[in-house]
């Protein structure tokens, strides 16, 4: 893409409006448009991000065995009295009324309608398990939203929802989710430790917020150092094993990790002092077993092997792709802007042509343009007339992993200059040397 044809708007100084890194620069990198409170429009740079985080979250979410569909925005409240919940969620949720006077709701979460959906056609034990998941956005009228999309009354939800027969299949459901959300998290350049969550009410030991560690977290969290050394389940770890997937479980559970609201002092205590981690964190993910919650007051059942029926055991696993961006951008920048992790960068090279309308700057930028993209890398091309300074400001800001800067004097002797973003190494290289860096033809 030519930067001369792309719209990016840059801006220069630091919103009024933004408290945190991410907001900040997410509206001076040209990613997001505020349109109203917690309400934002995604601008191309912002939607490219987007739509990386999302592929990354479907394919692991695919991989440990849970199937993609898609609900409505707008619920039936209905639904929401028959579990019981319409009168009590509050003020954050939206209601409207259609046009023959039905009561309605813009969705703020889908236990309701995904147990509708499994009730109508799910009869017995042998079709379970079943996780149903869907990336759809959300609405909770927040009353005090801020922190850009990091805390936003629109927002983009991956949500899952898993049906088995009983607590020890709800359990193994539980750890394919966990195991996911490790390798979820990891794979955008994130390391999460997963941390216990209040149960509420249900009571039990499942349910744990997935956290990261970022000086700007809105949370302070106290964990065991062991976890910044556990190693992440890989591409080819076996969803369909039950017994290895929870071992996963139990490795990422033993060592202690809590956040401010389950912290243990006296657990603490035990922990030797070189050995604590105390620190911010962000919340970028929670896992939930809640039982026949839903399904018992909305008629969810099967029939099981003793011929009887039985209340399907249920769970919810949720991670919020836009709040994510946020997120990612808290843990990995420096002061000139984002620093993002290749796997959900929006290009993965700024080529920056230091002086258009030289011949030779011009040829050699693009050419490189051309064959770097026909080698598959998505290729931000500055070939506007911007002076140097703000070229390399705007590369800087917009955090793409790699720059690839042609100069007149570069030019002249068939060099380019290549700046790896996140540790600001450069070194000068034969255009061949170049291109064949990124996998493309001289």
């Amino acid at each position: 893409m030519r930067l001369s044809r792309y719209f990016l708007p840059i801006l220069k100084e630091n919103p009024r409006e933004a408290e945190i890194v991410s907001h900040r620069l997410m509206l001076r990198a040209g990613m997001i448009r505020q349109q109203a409170a917690g309400s934002f429009s995604w601008l191309p740079l912002g939607k490219r991000v987007l739509d990386k985080v999302c592929a990354i979250v479907r394919e692991e979410q695919n991989r440990a065995g849970a199937l993609e569909i898609l609900m409505p925005t707008l619920q039936m409240a209905d639904l929401w009295r028959e579990s019981g919940r319409y009168e009590d969620y509050g003020k954050e949720m939206l209601r409207m009324k259609d046009r023959g006077e039905r009561d309605m709701l813009y969705g703020p979460t889908n236990e309701e309608m995904v147990t509708d959906i499994f009730r109508s056609y799910v009869k017995s034990y042998k079709d379970l398990p079943l996780n149903l998941y869907h990336i759809q956005w959300k609405f909770r009228d927040e009353q005090r939203p801020r922190f850009g999309v990091m805390r936003s009354r629109e927002f983009l939800m991956k949500d899952a929802y898993s049906f088995d027969l009983d607590f020890d299949g709800a359990k193994a459901a539980y750890n394919r989710m966990f195991v996911s959300y490790l390798r979820t998290f990891e794979r955008v350049g994130l390391k999460s430790i997963p941390m216990r969550a209040d149960t509420g009410p249900i009571g039990g030991d499942l349910s744990h917020e997935f956290i990261i560690l970022a000086d700007t977290g809105e949370s302070q969290v106290y964990c065991h150092r062991d976890f910044l050394g556990l190693p992440v389940p890989g591409e080819a770890t076996d969803f369909k094993d039950d017994a290895a997937i929870g071992d996963i479980v139990k490795a990422w559970t033993t060592p202690y990790a809590a956040t401010d609201e389950m912290h243990d002092e006296a657990a603490w205590a035990t922990i030797p002092d070189d050995q604590r981690l105390s620190a911010r964190g962000i919340e970028v993910g929670h896992i939930f077993h809640f039982g026949d919650k839903y399904s018992k007051p909305m008629g969810a059942k099967v029939t099981g092997p003793d011929g009887k029926e039985h209340f399907v055991s249920m769970g919810s696993y949720g991670i919020g792709p836009s709040r994510l961006i946020a997120a990612i951008i808290e843990a990995l920048h420096d002061e000139n802007g984002i620093v993002w992790p290749e796997s959900v960068a929006p290009f993965d090279i700024a080529l920056i042509n230091m002086k258009p309308g030289d011949a030779d700057c011009d040829r050699i930028s693009d050419g490189l343009y051309a064959s770097l993209t026909a080698a598959g890398k998505d290729v931000l091309y500055d070939d506007t007339d911007q002076r140097a300074g703000g070229k390399f400001a705007t590369a800087d800001l917009i955090g793409l992993p790699w720059q690839v800067i042609v100069g007149p004097r570069g030019a002249a002797a068939g060099e380019a200059e290549i700046k790896n973003r996140r540790t600001g190494e450069r070194e000068t290289l034969s255009l061949a040397e170049v291109a064949g860096r990124f996998g493309a033809a001289a």
